[in-house]
């Protein structure tokens, strides 16, 4: 039995055992430390004594390990991998520290961020986060939690000390189904931009047929398009950014290169698709959109556009990178080999145009299981 307050007890076989807290983590889980002895003065002498080293220990780390706050860590991580990112990528990870990560834990210890308290923090914003309080998309929740996670990793590899590095927290995605137009919505589609044929419907036609993200297409110039070889040279894309400057509430249209090393390709142009564009040419150089060396269309500006033209062609409304959905699905409906589509795209693998690019229509799987029909006949 225990001598009262002690956590001193006599063992089954005759001797005595001391137990005394080892560490005890904020958030975390108490570690205990045990000393054994053959009579209860002599367990307690040991107990007394080990105990009085953890204050000792703890007094000396507490006055040479100086707090590590998450906002300081944070600033040394972004300014660490700020040569190895696009300005793109920068923008958006300072935007998520300080509209969601900064405010939850700026002041906050890195010892004392619990697993706890990370998933409490997720679950604010799914529920209330976001300007009106209504909650943030699982996805931007995830991108944040991903950015949490690089945070604390790279304070553990500094040395720091680390209650839960996040990575077996995870924020569950809703999929939703991407709108893929049909090929009779197609057709409409396509019958409506040739009737109305102007720099921004040729555009639309490119992105149709061609699988050109939005930014692509807007930052794609006449000297990209080589009519001799009848293929768009990507290498470029623009997109709006917030700036550093007042608060960070203005923004500026950037041109940068893609994404990916993988996004820098050459595609083929068919011969139809090539009159329509060759007929259209413009000057040898300027925006393909605008035919000016200066003035551009944003990608905000041709979304608006296409909403446009879907109405006019009384078709139902769709985001406009329905449109690079759709090439990669009537290209495996034509029968397109996955590993030219997938390079066409501009992707690092395969598996990603297939996973996230490929979706087979109705009137393909349907096809496909009247194949089934010659098994079923009976001889």
């Amino acid at each position: 039995m225990a001598r009262k307050g002690e956590n001193i007890y006599k063992r089954k076989d005759g001797r005595w055992e001391g137990r005394y807290i080892k560490s005890k983590p904020v958030g975390g889980k108490t570690q205990y430390g045990y000393v054994y002895a053959k009579t209860y003065r002599e367990t307690k002498n040991k107990l007394v004594y080990i105990q009085n080293q953890c204050r000792i220990r703890q007094t000396v780390e507490e006055e040479t390990c100086p707090v590590i706050y998450f906002g300081d860590m944070a600033k040394e991580w972004s300014d660490n991998i700020r040569p190895q990112v696009k300005e793109s990528t920068r923008v958006k990870y300072q935007n998520l520290l300080n509209s969601y990560i900064l405010p939850e834990f700026m002041d906050i210890p890195m010892d004392q961020i619990s697993r706890e308290r990370i998933e409490g923090f997720c679950k604010k914003l799914l529920l209330t986060g976001g300007r009106k309080g209504t909650g943030l998309s699982p996805k931007t929740v995830s991108d944040v939690l991903s950015l949490v996670r690089n945070i604390l990793r790279y304070s553990a590899d500094k040395g720091s000390t680390v209650l839960c590095d996040a990575r077996s927290i995870s924020v569950k995605q809703n999929v939703g189904e991407m709108r893929i137009l049909s090929r009779s919505e197609q057709e409409i589609l396509c019958r409506y931009l040739r009737l109305n044929l102007n720099a921004r419907n040729m555009g639309i036609l490119i992105c149709l047929f061609t699988g050109l993200r939005i930014g692509e297409l807007c930052a794609l110039r006449w000297e990209d398009i080589s009519l001799a070889e009848k293929t768009i040279y990507v290498h470029q894309t623009m997109q709006r950014l917030q700036t550093d400057c007042c608060a960070g509430k203005k923004t500026k249209v950037m041109i940068t290169a893609p994404k990916s090393s993988c996004s820098i390709r050459r595609i083929p142009i068919f011969d139809s698709l090539f009159q329509i564009i060759s007929d259209f040419h413009g000057p040898k150089r300027g925006f393909v959109l605008t035919g000016s060396e200066r003035e551009f269309v944003e990608p905000r500006t041709m979304q608006n556009h296409f909403k446009r033209v879907l109405m006019a062609s009384l078709l139902a409304p769709a985001n406009y990178h329905a449109l690079r959905h759709t090439f990669a699905t009537r290209c495996v409906e034509v029968g397109f080999d996955v590993k030219s589509l997938s390079e066409i795209l501009g992707h690092a693998s395969v598996n990603i145009t297939m996973n996230r690019y490929v979706h087979p229509s109705m009137e393909l799987k349907r096809e496909n299981m009247q194949k089934l029909s010659s098994l079923f006949a009976v001889k």
